[in-house]
């Protein structure tokens, strides 16, 4: 059967969730999409709670709904990336979160878009209901990543898009072992269109996400999508060593004329230890990122296998 739209919606122990999530999709879509032929497909992250048992109960009920189930937890970055290797559809919704804080409501938007000849139609938060310094703190990088990434990322958007599917094949050809999503598809094309939307709160369930991942999510976004942490460290590097070898001058100019004033030794300790260790410190840890990043992609970890496959 042909499939017009593919929707993918990662999942981790959101037992409480993929109902509603499905039902919310089944009710949009015959409301806006009528005449749309879809596919639901629902990944699943190896949840350790019902959440199996629950999608096993709703594609039994509808052919449309699809699950895959990873054989281990690979984060929602690759498991969205694993998905879209098994959607049908001339047009691929890459993530729609299972708690819906992004709104399936959008979706017939991005079809509507998608369809007047838009390769990609991202979604837009332009107000999220959540603390003030995680907006300030998201605000803060999405912006960096739009002035700095190779491609045009519209600000406040994240996975939750429509792609063609030209694009997601173009992006699933790089088998990158951690892909930046939202990176890649910016890269692929200029023929982008945004829908805005309200980003709400979680209804149910609690978020999966930790500091700790996030910002892994967040360095990865700004390693795998641009040069400019590399350029920057180079470019700071010049200057604090430039500010060391001008205190190391001065420093031996004291010496020479002022030796009653100052103590042996002590300001090329400063200069030694302070400064050039922290430039060494710098780079190390900058080069390491990059290198993690290369080792990752040459090197990879056992594949992932589907310990389960519902209804393809």
């Amino acid at each position: 059967m042909k499939v017009d739209l593919s929707i993918i919606t990662p999942c981790f122990n959101e037992e409480d969730s993929v109902r509603i999530c499905a039902e919310t999709v089944q009710s949009v879509m015959a409301k806006e999409l009528p005449k749309v032929k879809y596919e639901h497909i629902f990944s699943d992250n190896a949840s350790t709670d019902q959440t199996m048992k629950q999608l096993r109960l709703l594609a039994a009920k509808d052919k449309r709904i699809k699950v895959v189930s990873n054989s281990r937890n690979v984060g929602p970055f690759r498991n969205m990336y694993r998905a879209m290797s098994k959607a049908q559809g001339a047009a691929i919704v890459p993530m729609l979160p299972a708690d819906l804080q992004d709104p399936a409501e959008v979706i017939p938007e991005f079809y509507n878009e998608w369809q007047k000849g838009a390769f990609v139609v991202f979604g837009e938060r332009r107000n999220r209901q959540e603390s003030v310094l995680m907006r300030v703190l998201r605000n803060v990088y999405y912006r960096l990543i739009r002035r700095f990434a190779d491609g045009n990322i519209p600000i406040n958007s994240g996975e939750f898009m429509l792609i063609d599917r030209k694009i997601a094949e173009n992006i699933l050809a790089l088998k990158d072992h951690y892909p930046y999503i939202r990176g890649l598809v910016a890269q692929s094309t200029n023929n982008v269109k945004s829908i805005s939307y309200t980003w709400i709160q979680r209804k149910q369930g609690k978020s999966k996400s930790n500091p700790l991942a996030l910002i892994d999510q967040a360095i990865n976004g700004l390693i795998s999508t641009s040069r400019l942490p590399a350029r920057l460290a180079l470019l700071a590097g010049f200057i604090i060593s430039g500010i060391g070898l001008l205190f190391g001058a001065w420093s031996l100019i004291v010496m020479l004329f002022f030796q009653s004033q100052t103590v042996q030794g002590i300001p090329t300790l400063i200069v030694a230890l302070f400064v050039f260790g922290g430039i060494q410190l710098f780079f190390l840890g900058l080069i390491g990122e990059y290198i993690l990043s290369v080792h990752a992609q040459v090197r990879p970890q056992p594949p992932v296998f589907d310990t389960e496959a519902i209804n393809f």
